[in-house]
């Protein structure tokens, strides 16, 4: 990985870091089919939050704006043909331990779409927010942190910008922090402990349960940067694509600031996908609902597609900002 661009005197806002931007081999060969081909592109310098966006500040932001969150809406039935209208209130997915192993192909097993469920009450209306200021906030949708990033005079990052940060200038490594899962028997992520879904093994007192940890707990990357993988999945801007596109040949062609603005590919038969009507968006990171067994999607390249009206209990998001003279709101 090469990196370009000096560190700036300041931040623009607090907690935020520099990252200098560069060039760096993006995906992976060794893993999931749509994280290939890996291929070389370059990124300029910008800056993003340490962390994922907390409750504490979405609840600034939504006491600032008065700002209802997708999963607070009604439901239109328009949007969802043949549904019981009975079923059309405002909720979001929700996470189910299993009582036993279960057929991992059948995500109906551990996801409920719970009404009430929202940024206020993750787990459900008869749950709340106490104690959990310094998680991420959960059960926001893609247009939920758009409009969060536009109040805070910043954006959201591209999936090239997320990666490049969260390699943390370790360029093709599988993790942030190296190749090792857990060097010298550390955990470094907040991931599944034990076998999905069903047995989880805590360890010690940071992960007692499945569930969000506290931004920070875990160790920074290369770039100051907490939890790019584990936590949380996190949004990015770019529409998802089932691939990579081919590497170019030589290294002084890679492409730069690469954006995919605009769906590059048709979206799923709503007849026989009738959960993804709206466009997909790519997330990355991961989150404490990744295992081996299940999903080892908590590295740098790895990314998953996400419709733009979900909100579930493990994704989030965070910020940046490419230029510091934009308007901020701690």
């Amino acid at each position: 990985m090469t990196t370009t661009a000096q560190r700036p005197a300041t931040a623009p806002a607090r907690g935020m870091a520099w990252i200098p931007g560069g060039s760096f081999l993006m995906g992976s060969d060794d893993f999931y089919p749509e994280e290939r081909p890996a291929h070389q592109v370059s990124v300029d310098g910008f800056w993003m939050d340490e962390h994922p966006v907390t409750v504490a500040a979405f609840r600034r932001f939504v006491k600032a704006t008065g700002y209802v969150t997708v999963a607070e809406r009604p439901l239109d039935a328009r949007d969802y043909p043949g549904a019981d209208p009975a079923d059309l209130v405002p909720g979001a997915l929700v996470f189910s331990m299993t009582r036993g192993p279960v057929d991992l192909d059948d995500w109906r097993r551990w996801w409920d779409y719970r009404p009430g469920a929202s940024w206020r009450h993750p787990q459900g209306m008869n749950t709340t927010l106490n104690g959990r200021e310094r998680h991420p906030v959960t059960q926001v949708a893609y247009e939920d942190a758009r409009a969060y990033a536009e109040w805070a005079g910043k954006d959201l990052p591209t999936e090239v910008e997320w990666e490049f940060a969260a390699r943390g200038g370790l360029d093709s490594a599988v993790f942030p922090w190296g190749d090792d899962f857990t060097p010298k028997g550390r955990r470094m992520a907040n991931t599944w402990h034990g076998r999905f879904p069903w047995e989880y093994e805590p360890r010690g007192k940071t992960n007692p349960a499945p569930g969000t940890t506290p931004v920070g707990a875990y160790p920074p990357n290369g770039y100051g940067l907490y939890d790019m993988v584990g936590n949380v999945w996190e949004w990015t801007t770019a529409h998802y694509t089932s691939h990579h596109p081919a590497p170019v040949p030589s290294a002084c062609c890679a492409p730069r600031n690469t954006r995919v603005d605009t769906p590059r590919e048709p979206a799923p038969d709503p007849a026989s996908s009738p959960m993804e009507r709206f466009p997909r968006r790519v997330i990355k990171g991961g989150s404490h609902l990744c295992a081996p067994n299940y999903c080892l999607r908590y590295r740098p390249a790895a990314r998953q597609a996400q419709s733009e009206d979900t909100a579930s209990c493990h994704l989030g998001f965070r910020c940046i900002l490419r230029r510091p003279t934009d308007r901020l709101t701690d």
